[in-house]
C-alpha cells in the first residue's frame, strides 16, 4: 500500500480542519454546525447523500454506507465515523477500498474525530452524526 497517487495529494496550503464540537445530531467543523452526516473530501465539506443506499435499509435496519454513494476516494485513507456504532458499512464498500488501495478506518464518530485531529493529511472522511 505504499503506492503514491499524484492526484491524491492534498495541497500544502490546505488549512487543517478544526473539529470544535460533536454531540448526538450535530457536529461543528471550522465554525459551522452541521445537523446531518457530512463528507469531507480534500478539505471540502458536503452533506452525505444517502439516497443511493436507502434501498439496502431493510437488510440492515438502518441506511448503510454503500459503494453506490458518492464516496470521496481521492485519498490514501478514508475514515468512516459510524455515530455510536449504528452506521453499517457494506462489504462492497470495503472491497472497493481494497481494490483502490485506500486504507479504510471504520470507527465510532468520536474516535474518527480524534483520528482526524491527529493528522488528516491525504485523509477523507464520512461522519455519521445522527445516531
Amino acid at each position: 500500500m505504499s503506492k503514491l497517487y499524484g492526484d491524491h495529494k492534498r495541497s500544502k496550503d490546505a488549512a487543517p480542519m478544526a473539529f470544535e464540537a460533536f454531540s448526538f445530531g450535530s457536529i461543528r467543523i471550522n465554525g459551522t454546525s452541521y445537523e446531518h452526516d457530512v463528507v469531507i473530501d480534500r478539505g471540502t465539506i458536503r452533506k452525505r447523500d444517502k439516497k443511493p443506499s436507502k434501498k439496502f435499509r431493510e437488510d440492515f435496519g438502518h441506511t448503510p454506507l454503500s459503494a453506490e454513494e458518492r464516496i470521496p476516494w481521492k485519498c490514501h485513507r478514508l475514515v468512516v465515523g459510524t455515530g455510536g456504532g449504528a452506521l453499517p458499512v457494506m462489504k462492497e464498500l470495503k472491497q472497493e477500498a481494497r481494490r483502490r488501495e485506500v486504507e479504510l478506518i471504520v470507527v465510532p464518530t468520536e474516535e474518527a474525530i480524534r483520528i482526524l485531529k491527529e493528522g488528516s493529511k491525504d485523509t477523507n472522511a464520512i461522519l455519521h452524526v445522527t445516531c
